[in-house]
């Protein structure tokens, strides 16, 4: 299939273009998801709320959403699907139209990596994790994946005093451009969280992950890598995540206009989170449903075309409740931009002067289940 072009999302458009764009552009809600919450898992503070389930469980689990949309997984390598099972994960693929939409490297769990993966200071494990991030590239490529999500959960630090910072990054980047350069022209979605598991994670912010984009770009020398970043490909692109970016104070919408407006937004993972806070992995909706509105409207202004992947964690449900309710709930989300004035919002936008109040008051009624109980909208044009 090649690489997944995310050029136009870089589009500049002016006022009337960019009305015409939202007038005719619909966001396609495909739905992926992780593969790892469809097992009830221990935390810190509590038991499983439920026996482990084999990966065979998990896919027969995932098999009867196919039906409420859900299109394509997510799965860590080598824990959830591995060169020994892959024939598992093709045949269930081809028995109910869920493809594989990432293969994860598994960077954050194994104890040879207490002191980090691509950025560890210490050269055999941190040889390990290249390795690693090889074979799982490899194997995006052999199942035809859109990309391959990265997250450096256990690259960081806790106490500050004397860390050679650049040292850490530069390790990391430098890794990853190794491992990218091993097996090219595999697209990495990197996902950017500020903390926990450690006290403080690398590249922890979304403008942290673009910057950790250009700085892996640079280093990448295989000709079938050079030639994709030649033509505009981004090959380190982003996957925020709701909850990381909430976690560490961003506003959702400002945040991902940011790997959009340079064509890096690889992939999307949907929950709620309380402002900061710990990771929660909240259904989608739960928690701030506007943040969730604006950051749909934001992906519809510039044409997103991905995947929305749910990545929650559903300690008090049932696995499938949850991904049906979070899949619901971008569905209404959805659908009430789409019915939102969007000539008068660029109106007021491009006219603050003259629009004083009136987005606020336009968006108070949309969310109305009787507008017609409150007084008339004013008019700005």
């Amino acid at each position: 299939m090649g690489i997944v072009d995310l050029r136009s999302q870089a589009v500049r458009r002016d006022p009337q273009e960019l009305l015409k764009h939202l007038q005719s552009f619909t966001l396609d809600l495909k739905f992926s998801a992780g593969i790892w919450f469809f097992s009830p898992a221990r935390s810190r503070f509590h038991d499983a709320y439920g026996g482990e389930l084999s990966i065979e469980q998990r896919l027969e689990h995932a098999a009867a959403l196919g039906n409420s949309g859900l299109k394509a997984l997510e799965a860590h390598y080598p824990n959830e699907i591995n060169e020994d099972n892959v024939e598992l994960w093709r045949r269930f693929a081809a028995d109910t139209g869920i493809r594989v939409l990432t293969v994860i490297p598994l960077l954050f769990w194994d104890d040879c990596f207490e002191w980090g993966s691509l950025s560890n200071p210490l050269e055999k494990p941190r040889q390990l994790a290249i390795e690693r991030t090889k074979r799982a590239l490899a194997l995006n490529k052999v199942l035809d994946t859109d990309f391959a999500v990265v997250w450096p959960g256990i690259d960081g630090y806790e106490n500050p005093f004397g860390v050679d910072f650049v040292g850490l990054r530069a390790r990391f980047a430098e890794g990853l451009a190794a491992a990218m350069d091993a097996v090219p022209g595999v697209r990495i979605a990197f996902e950017p969280k500020p903390y926990e598991p450690r006290g403080r994670i690398l590249f922890g912010t979304t403008p942290e992950g673009i910057l950790l984009g250009h700085q892996v770009e640079a280093l990448l020398r295989h000709p079938e890598n050079r030639k994709l970043l030649d033509q505009g490909h981004a090959l380190v692109g982003l996957n925020p995540e709701i909850g990381h970016v909430l976690m560490g104070f961003e506003d959702l919408a400002y945040a991902y206009s940011w790997p959009l407006s340079e064509g890096r937004l690889a992939h999307t993972h949907c929950n709620s989170q309380p402002l900061g806070n710990y990771d929660q992995d909240l259904n989608v909706g739960v928690v701030s449903p506007e943040q969730l509105e604006a950051l749909l409207y934001t992906l519809k202004m510039y044409g997103y075309q991905g995947y929305f992947g749910i990545d929650i964690n559903p300690e008090r449900m049932p696995v499938e409740t949850a991904v049906k309710n979070s899949m619901d709930a971008l569905r209404a989300a959805n659908d009430r931009i789409n019915e939102l004035d969007h000539e008068a919002i660029l109106y007021a936008q491009m006219h603050p002067d003259q629009a004083r109040g009136w987005l606020e008051a336009h968006l108070i009624r949309a969310r109305a289940p009787h507008p017609e109980r409150l007084g008339p909208l004013p008019k700005i044009r």
